[in-house]
């Protein structure tokens, strides 16, 4: 009962912190093609400058290699420090154009340029107010997704769908960044307006059916439905749905 108790509170919290950024992260701006290379991002979770490289990454429908870097980590930060030059997040990698890019504001705006061919939308600008809802945004997820905690590294990355103003979604990528436990992120962003609303009940009536020919249309053919998160294994070949269910077993497994 106090574990049920205690994740609905994270759940609660995580709802404030989408809340203070605006549920930027949610709606798809613009779905691009994929790159051929993947795109790389050593990330914090719970650091709020990374928060809105990752919000940009969901309105393109981009998705990332995540190479999480929490402080006191001793897995990918060096690496970072030897490819980008010290250590400091958010870290862009894009092996398609030799990019490698520090400044959350820089990275953003070469990602709708480079991959979108255009300005940055007015929802996605910086304006003198984020740093301050970025941070409260950061306590009120209890500053998860910050620090290093003892864990036992995948031999293969795992696989996220997820996006990134999910309260549910936000909760394994916390557990994952504190584990330095490397993943594909497969943003999977609402596609149009009346996808808004949990799995179960959107605000359109009636059965879902996501557009046509989109990552959405693709996840639903593979599960018959789309919910996030949902965590791919390859390393043990688990497939799961819920937050809950996925944070005992990244625990159990990696932890």
């Amino acid at each position: 009962m106090a574990n049920v108790l205690t994740h609905h509170a994270r759940v609660l919290g995580s709802v404030g912190t989408s809340s203070l950024t605006a549920w930027r992260g949610c709606l798809v701006v613009k779905a691009v093609p994929q790159p051929e290379q993947p795109l790389i991002l050593y990330d914090m979770e719970g650091c709020p400058y990374c928060r809105r490289v990752r919000e940009a990454l969901t309105a393109l429908n981009l998705d990332v290699e995540i190479r999480p870097c929490p402080k006191g980590g001793r897995v990918f930060r060096k690496h970072a420090e030897a490819t980008g030059g010290k250590q400091q997040f958010p870290l862009l990698v894009d092996e398609n154009t030799g990019a490698v890019m520090y400044e959350s504001e820089a990275i953003i705006e070469y990602l709708f340029r480079q991959y979108a061919g255009c300005k940055v939308p007015g929802y996605y600008r910086e304006r003198v107010w984020q740093p301050i809802l970025g941070s409260m945004a950061s306590v009120a997820s209890a500053m998860r997704g910050l620090r290093a905690s003892a864990g036992n590294q995948p031999e293969q990355p795992l696989h996220l769908w997820s996006f990134e103003g999910s309260p549910f979604s936000r909760l394994v990528r916390e557990k994952l960044c504190e584990l330095e436990v490397p993943y594909t992120l497969h943003n999977l962003g609402k596609e149009h307006w009346t996808e808004i609303g949990p799995a179960a009940q959107r605000i359109k009536p009636g059965p879902y059916t996501p557009i046509p020919g989109g990552k959405r249309d693709a996840f639903f053919k593979a599960h018959g439905r789309v919910q996030v998160p949902y965590l791919e294994d390859p390393n043990t070949g688990e497939g799961l749905f819920e937050s809950a269910r996925i944070l005992a077993y990244l625990q159990t497994q990696y932890g």
